[in-house]
């Protein structure tokens, strides 16, 4: 397992806090209170270790597929329908959403090889990811990527614990399927809008691997 980039600094000012709170801790309650530091410790270290885990990239074998569409990001399924996109399109397009929880591995991976022909950034709210209007009314980043079958658009969505989306696919970018395309911080969801005629592979509540479970077949 490693440590995304991401995570360098925010691990770092974590492993800061701990020391100096803990050291605190034990230099004034340890001899009175010798229970009660512990707790604060073992508190302590369950939060750090918790954030170090956020930030993990696991070890796993990459579904690589031409012909298959696949999972943007882990997490569970909550909206499989038909929607109209205002965005890019103009037309309609099958939704298929992932929310993803703080426990949840963040890194995004591009779910088709291509080009990359629209990247835009959209400030917004931060209502919950799995309210129906985070698509639309909160802070997001869409993506276009142009493959030989089709042109599909994913969406990186901050939720209310989600204050930084990170992106890094410009346009013109050749984009390799399973390669990382991005990164959200603390609790978010990503939606793939895909053409009509799409057979998507997944179902509601289901819980998927970013980079390794098939979304869809064109």
């Amino acid at each position: 397992m490693r440590i995304h980039r991401e995570g360098y600094m925010s691990i770092a000012i974590a492993a800061l806090i701990f020391g100096v709170l803990n050291l605190a801790n034990f230099s004034l309650l340890s001899d009175s209170f010798p229970n009660v530091a512990l707790l604060i410790f073992f508190l302590t270290l369950a939060l750090f270790l918790f954030l170090v885990s956020f930030f993990r990239i696991p070890a796993r074998t990459l579904t690589i597929n031409d012909g298959k569409i696949i999972c943007p990001a882990d997490g569970k399924v909550v909206v499989i329908e038909e929607v109209i996109d205002e965005e890019y399109f103009k037309d309609k397009r099958i939704q298929v959403s992932i929310f993803m929880s703080p426990a949840n591995v963040h890194v995004n991976r591009n779910p088709v090889s291509g080009e990359v022909i629209y990247n835009q950034y959209h400030p917004g709210k931060y209502l919950v990811a799995w309210h129906p209007k985070s698509s639309t009314d909160n802070e997001r980043w869409s993506v276009v990527t142009r493959h030989s079958k089709g042109e599909i658009l994913y969406k990186q969505i901050a939720g209310a614990l989600a204050r930084r989306i990170c992106n890094y696919t410009p346009v013109g970018q050749q984009v390799v399927q399973g390669e990382e395309f991005g990164f959200i911080k603390f609790g978010s969801r990503v939606d793939i809008l895909l053409p009509l005629g799409t057979q998507v592979q997944v179902n509601i509540n289901q819980v998927v691997k970013g980079g390794v479970t098939v979304l869809a077949v064109w």
